[in-house]
């Protein structure tokens, strides 16, 4: 089959104004849950989110990385800071982020500023991943070339060597962000593409909820 013929109806559910909350954290919330609960599959990560960033120049990079906390104060992920993407905020502290979840045909779509956690915040997160996990945040010189994979496994060798059992520090360079809210767009699938997108947009510190053409 063509790609041009590639296409699929949806029809598992609606989404109206009248239903949301009041709140876009509660709605992503509660949509959140429900996927989780729906979540039967051990391959699919539901807190799996596509990254947009842009550097000083306007060049647009996208990548996906894990939700790792979310609440009214933003979304949290954590990564090397001296990455593509942690230099792109450190030009351009904007960012946006895409969440797909095709087994309830819905996507959610937040756009906002973006800051650095606290270490503390840093620390408690890097702690609490798989020992090895720690080693290649440390060695890995994220989104740099790198000679081949065998450089990458000698040198998380090297460092587990060097550590052994002791503790691992976290390295200046890697840590997490969040990103304050300032737009959300819930959008829900529908049959024949006449899709339901239901946009919050932050005004005058309310949330002003739209439907959108879609």
């Amino acid at each position: 089959m063509s790609i041009e013929n590639l296409r699929k109806q949806y029809t598992k559910s609606g989404l109206d104004k009248a239903a949301l909350r009041d709140s876009p954290f509660e709605q992503f919330r509660a949509w959140f849950d429900e996927v989780q609960q729906l979540n039967t599959n051990e391959d699919f990560e539901s807190n799996a989110m596509a990254l947009a960033t842009a550097n000083a120049q306007g060049e647009v990079s996208n990548r996906i990385v894990l939700l790792k906390h979310f609440d009214e104060n933003g979304f949290r992920f954590f990564t090397n800071y001296e990455s593509r993407k942690g230099k792109d905020l450190e030009d351009n502290p904007h960012a946006a982020l895409l969440f797909y979840w095709q087994n309830l045909e819905r996507q959610i779509r937040i756009e906002g500023s973006v800051t650095k956690t606290d270490v503390a915040t840093s620390q408690k997160y890097f702690d609490s991943r798989p020992r090895k996990s720690r080693i290649s945040a440390i060695i890995s010189p994220q989104s740099k070339v790198v000679e081949n994979r065998s450089t990458l496994e000698q040198a998380r060798d090297d460092e587990l060597d060097k550590v052994g059992d002791g503790p691992i520090a976290l390295p200046e360079y890697w840590g997490g962000y969040c990103l304050k809210p300032t737009l959300f767009e819930f959008w829900q699938g529908r049959e024949n593409r006449l899709h339901d997108r239901l946009q919050y947009a932050l005004k005058d510190d309310h949330w002003e909820i739209s439907r959108l053409g879609p």
